[in-house]
């Protein structure tokens, strides 16, 4: 299989899925850890995926996202972005409306 395509599984049997450096118990980076903290604050279960043991899917990733950095949040299948823009979507609450109607 592919990197794409394992890519694409992976998104498409999470509804909410982030790739991070690290766990989300234990984050390689601060950014990953900001992002982790924002996803758990919803109270919403996620898959994650630590892209530092996964060095095809660390490569492979921002090409088929277009997206260069990490951590990289998916919801829906969709590209949410990283850990600017889940904190800014949890403060303003969108984050939380799109996992309840994820998750609904």
């Amino acid at each position: 299989m592919k990197t794409e395509e394992k890519i694409q599984k992976q998104i498409d049997e999470n509804p909410i899925i982030i790739y991070m450096k690290g766990t989300p118990e234990n984050p390689s980076c601060g950014f990953s850890a900001k992002a982790v903290g924002y996803l758990k604050k919803t109270g919403v279960p996620f898959a994650h995926l630590n892209v530092l043991e996964s060095p095809f899917i660390l490569e492979g990733l921002p090409a088929y996202s277009q997206f260069p950095t990490f951590p990289q949040v998916f919801i829906n299948g969709e590209l949410i972005g990283g850990s600017d823009i889940i904190e800014e979507m949890f403060n303003s609450g969108e984050l939380q409306k799109i996992i309840t109607e994820t998750t609904e």
